[in-house]
């Protein structure tokens, strides 16, 4: 099994910055990708952004294209989500995922990943 845990989340106010991390442990696989996805109440959990562990490809979804980064940490077994010029409609609850067998492109469908982690708050007040 895979485990995953997110923090770094919290009340920010509009326009200023957070950094998510999540951290896998737990088995281990030769080809992976790892993506962040959010889901605000009464919504469906939508893609934000992914990575490719070996590669380093990344892939972005349109309303976060220049304010969020992502990056991964070999040593640390560790995703960071950079989150920049935040928005209120950016409030959300954040989640980590891993998706198995990825080597070139990043999923961005949430029903290609395989474990997730228990998510974090990420509220942007006006």
């Amino acid at each position: 099994q895979v485990q995953l845990v997110e923090s770094g989340g919290g009340l920010v106010q509009a326009g200023g910055s957070l950094r998510l991390s999540c951290a896998a442990s737990g088995r281990t696989f030769s080809t992976y990708a790892m993506g962040w996805f959010r889901q605000a109440p009464g919504k469906e959990r939508d893609f934000v952004a992914s990575i490719i562990w070996s590669g380093g490809t990344t892939g972005y979804a349109d309303s976060v294209k220049g304010r969020f980064s992502i990056s991964r940490v070999y040593a640390k077994n560790t995703v960071y989500l950079q989150m920049s010029s935040l928005k209120p409609e950016d409030t959300a609850v954040y989640y980590c995922a891993l998706a198995k067998g990825r080597i070139a492109t990043t999923p961005k469908n949430k029903y290609e990943y395989d474990y997730w982690g228990q998510g974090t708050q990420v509220t942007v007040s006006s």
